[in-house]
This record gives C-alpha cells, structure tokens and sequence, in this order.
C-alpha cells in the first residue's frame, strides 16, 4: 500500500506594506505678526491727522477754505511756507523754543536722575511721606496751578522773560518717578562693588548707574521735549511781548479775526512737528525698553 505523503505548505507571513507617508502640508507663515493685522489699521488711522496736516500745507488759501474742502491738492503751492519763513520773528520764536525746551531736557535729566537715585537707593527721615507727596501732585490739574505759579514768578521778576518759561519746568515729578523706578531694576552689586572700592555715591551715579540708565534718559528726554516744545497755555499767561514768545504761540498770530492764512498756520505747525517727531524716531527702542523694565506697563 502506497502512502502519499501530504505536502504542507508553510504560509508564509504576511508581510504588511505601510501606507506612503501623506506629505506634510507647508506650513503658510506670514512675514510679520499677526498683530499687525490690527495695529495697521489703528496706526493709519492716527496717521491721518498728520497726513492731512502735510497736504493742506502745501495748499493754497482758496483750496483749503472751498467748501466741500479738497481732498488733494490740485498742485504743490509753497505759499504757506515762504509766509511763514518770511516773517521776521519766525527765527526768533524758533530760537525761544529750542533755548526753552533745551534748558528743560538739560535740568530735568540732571535733577530728576539725583531724585530719583535719592528715592531708589537712599533711606532718610520722611523719604516715603515725601514721595507720596511728589507723586500726589502729579494728580493736581495745571489750571489749579497756574494762578499761584504766575504770583511766583511774578515775585521773582521774570513775568514775559524766557525765566517764567523755564523755572516752572527745571524739574518735574513725573521724571523723578521714572528714573526712581528704573534705578529700583538695577542690581545693587554693581554699586555694591563701587563702594567697596571707595567710591562715593555721586560717583556710582555718574559712573555706574547712568550709562546703565540709557533707555530712562531717552524717555525723559523725549517726554520733556515734547511737554515743552508744545506747550501753549502757559506762554500764553507769562509772555506778552512778541520777541519772547514761543513757536507753538508764535503761530497763534497767523489767526485773525476776520482773515486767517490757513496755509501759512498748517506749514508752521508742520515745522513745529518734524523737530519732535524726529526725536521720536531716534529714541524709539530706548524708550519702549524703559517703559518696559520700569515697571510702569499698564
């Protein structure tokens, strides 16, 4: 008897083929922050002030008072500025301004950075008291001293001289704040360090904290050029004659009462703008990085 033997056949394993990797998708990103997407729009929107300022500058006195105003102008007419650069005083006025606000930048950085390191680095008799009194008259309207800053100037004799301009503006607590809150985000081993080595505190100051202490320089140095080189309310109480008058009250005599020269009124306010804008520009980073590290973020 004949015995077939049965064939088994090994199944082999299956093998199981992998899908093909799906291709990742690019990934689309955009070359700025989506933030932007927002803040164009609103940056634009202040924009347009300025920008309408710019062209009624370079508009003539009929085309600014047509009514509806134009849009555009029609041509470039340079009246406005040869009005304003012809007029004698102009010069003067600007002069007026920059001595003005240059004294205050100069006093305030000196003043408000020896304030401010008082107050930071410096514990005496009443320290705190007298800091909530200085911060407490940031709070205090100008209207609510205007009266008695005119009799004290008044007192010191510099009614319709520069002196009533400056004076008031020497030192201000807003600056003392600022620098005070900056020296608090220093490191003390720095000055530590200097004082062990021999050094007084005036020295650290000038030495050690202030090249530091370049962003809260900046910052006060642009906010106090600003408050001054624009400032129209208090000229317009302390100064009578034209020779001391100020650019931003200079201009005030292009309007009249029954004539005004539109166009010379928006060039002067252009050339009144570019020196503060510029100092903007400049001190750009160093005054979003003081805003940043002296805790005054909202």
């Amino acid at each position: 008897m004949t015995v077939t033997p049965t064939t088994r056949t090994a199944a082999a394993p299956a093998v199981m083929a992998t899908p093909p990797a799906a291709p990742e998708r690019a990934r689309t990103r955009l070359p700025f922050s989506i933030w932007h997407l927002l803040l164009a729009p609103l940056a634009l929107l202040f924009a347009v002030p300025l920008l309408w300022l710019l062209l009624s500058s370079v508009m003539s006195n009929a085309e600014i008072n047509r009514f509806p105003p134009a849009l555009w102008p029609s041509g470039i007419d340079l009246g406005g500025y040869r009005y304003v650069l012809g007029n004698a005083m102009f010069p003067r006025w600007f002069a007026n301004s920059l001595v003005v606000s240059a004294v205050a930048v100069g006093s305030n950085l000196v003043l408000g950075a020896l304030g401010g390191y008082a107050f930071a680095r410096m514990r005496f008799a009443g320290s705190r008291v007298l800091l909530v009194s200085m911060l407490a008259t940031m709070a205090i309207p100008f209207q609510l001293t205007m009266i008695p800053t005119f009799l004290v100037m008044k007192r010191l004799g510099l009614i319709d001289t520069l002196g009533a301009l400056i004076v008031p503006s020497l030192v201000t607590p807003f600056a003392v704040f600022l620098f005070r809150q900056f020296f608090l985000s220093l490191p003390r081993e720095l000055e530590e360090a200097a004082w062990i080595d021999g050094c007084s505190r005036l020295r650290v100051l000038l030495l050690i904290v202030l090249p530091l202490s370049r962003p809260a320089l900046s910052t006060v140095a642009v906010l106090t050029f600003l408050a001054t080189w624009n400032d129209l309310t208090w000229p317009l109480i302390a100064i009578n004659h034209d020779t001391q008058y100020t650019l931003p009250l200079g201009l005030t005599t292009f309007q009249g009462l029954h004539h005004t020269q539109w166009s010379a009124v928006m060039a002067g306010n252009v050339i009144t703008v570019l020196p503060v804008l510029l100092a903007f520009l400049l001190a750009q980073k160093s005054f979003i990085r003081s805003i940043t590290s002296s805790g005054l973020k909202g």
